[in-house]
């Protein structure tokens, strides 16, 4: 990061202030998200998680040379168990298409992939290990086949939920479990029996708990201490509040996590989104008739950590928007060399990923570009790319979801420049209003007649 550069402050969960970030080595910014749990396509609500992180990372890559980002996928829990028996399948062949499936979504919206994606089953050695330090230091014991975290023994356990012991329990789901010393003690190993998936490990064939997959995954990749880690607000206490705890009396002497960056949930509709109200959305659901940047604009559209309300409105507000950008790049000269972000966007950025004023930017770069002004549109471009916009060429934009031959489509504006010149009015009308119908609109100009879809 250059001196001329602004100055990224970002909002810290665990101190719940907004602060200077600083890394902790300039030359290799460590960056740890949530992955996916595999055993269904990714809904709106995931995505938007996975979105922050894709722009944070993006900014971060803008200001730093080097950014390793990793995101995991968690491959063996008991909803995916479930899920495998109640489709009649494997639980290999559920986590390879689900894990497919994700992947695929998310270029769609182009969240860019993590440098690494480790998988937890292929992580069992590094639980264990964990697992075995936390024994031996006191903080974890076993129990009937099981090994859990004693909360107890580690006074900061909700310094970053920012709750006290008594609130955690009252405001958790705890299970209720003879072999706990204290309700709050959580699995970090238990029992498989023959038709579930596990391990042989010290204390009995097993699997691992949720929470310390994360734990063993991001000391293998980023260290016993790294810069952010990231996920949804729903993730704070108790799996992120677990991870903290665990990973900090593992090592001791390390920061785990030196800033916690959680965005907000999303609403659909005004409502919790809930497959009981009907409201449920995947990723797949939007994109069958919404362009995919229609919806990641859409997302951008609300910062990060205030609550967003997705609704079929927003999303044909967002299309609007796109369609008045592309139209802004129309005038990019064809030979303009690529420009660097323009400075306002990434300025606003740094204020704690403030993606709307960053729209706010790129719309006035667009008033700019729509004058005639070639570089305007050459930033304009260039402020996308930053947010994962624009990726599309206006013509592309435009003519791209069309549902007709594109060839049919050149003929009829043939057909109806020839009804013109013999000025049989009524047919020009027609071809025009048959187009419309199909969705597609007929802009007449000095250059001619040009289609787009509406």
């Amino acid at each position: 990061m250059s001196d001329t550069q602004p100055r990224l402050h970002l909002h810290d969960s665990r101190t719940r202030s907004t602060v200077p970030f600083v890394p902790l080595a300039p030359d290799n910014v460590r960056v740890y998200y949530c992955g996916p749990t595999v055993y269904d396509l990714a809904h709106i609500g995931n995505l938007r998680a996975m979105l922050t992180a894709d722009v944070l990372v993006r900014l971060l890559r803008h200001l730093y040379p080097r950014v390793t980002y990793v995101r995991n996928i968690t491959d063996v829990d008991d909803k995916i168990n479930a899920r495998a028996h109640a489709n009649g399948e494997s639980i290999a062949d559920l986590t390879a298409r689900t894990i497919h499936d994700f992947h695929a979504d998310l270029a769609a919206v182009s969240i860019l992939p993590p440098d690494v994606e480790p998988r937890a089953t292929h992580h069992i050695g590094e639980m264990q290990d964990m697992i075995a330090r936390l024994i031996e230091s006191g903080h974890a014991y076993e129990a009937e086949g099981h090994v859990l975290f004693a909360v107890g023994t580690y006074p900061s356990y909700g310094a970053l939920s920012g709750r006290t012991p008594d609130d955690l329990i009252a405001g958790a789901r705890v299970e209720v479990a003879p072999y706990k010393r204290a309700p709050g003690d959580f699995v970090l190993w238990k029992p498989s029996d023959d038709q579930t998936p596990g391990w042989d490990s010290p204390w009995g064939r097993g699997r691992p708990g949720w929470h310390i997959e994360c734990s063993a995954m991001s000391q293998r990749y980023l260290g016993e201490s790294f810069d952010i880690h990231g996920g949804g607000s729903d993730l704070l206490f108790p799996h992120h509040e677990n991870e903290r705890a665990q990973s900090m009396c593992c090592h001791p002497h390390g920061h785990f996590a030196n800033h916690w960056v959680h965005n907000a949930m999303l609403l659909v509709n005004g409502e919790k989104m809930s497959k009981s109200l009907g409201n449920f959305l995947t990723v797949r659901d939007v994109l069958r008739d919404t362009p995919a940047e229609a919806l990641r604009l859409l997302l951008l559209r609300a910062q990060y950590r205030s609550v967003l309300n997705f609704t079929r409105e927003g999303l044909n507000e967002a299309r609007q928007m796109l369609d008045r950008f592309y139209r802004a790049l129309e005038n990019l000269d064809p030979v303009q060399d690529p420009v660097p972000a323009p400075d306002s966007v990434v300025q606003v950025l740094c204020d704690d990923l403030n993606t709307p004023r960053a729209l706010a930017e790129m719309h006035a770069l667009a008033d700019m570009a729509m004058t005639g002004d070639s570089l305007a549109a050459a930033r304009l471009k260039a402020a996308g790319n930053l947010l994962g916009l624009l990726q599309d060429t206006p013509e592309a934009w435009f003519r791209g979801g069309a549902k007709v031959d594109p060839a049919r489509i050149e003929g009829l504006i043939a057909e109806r420049l020839a009804a013109r010149k013999a000025r049989d009015f009524a047919r020009a009308d027609e071809i025009r209003n048959d187009l419309a119908a199909q969705g597609i609109v007929l802009e007449d100009g000095p250059q001619g007649t040009t289609w787009r879809q509406a």
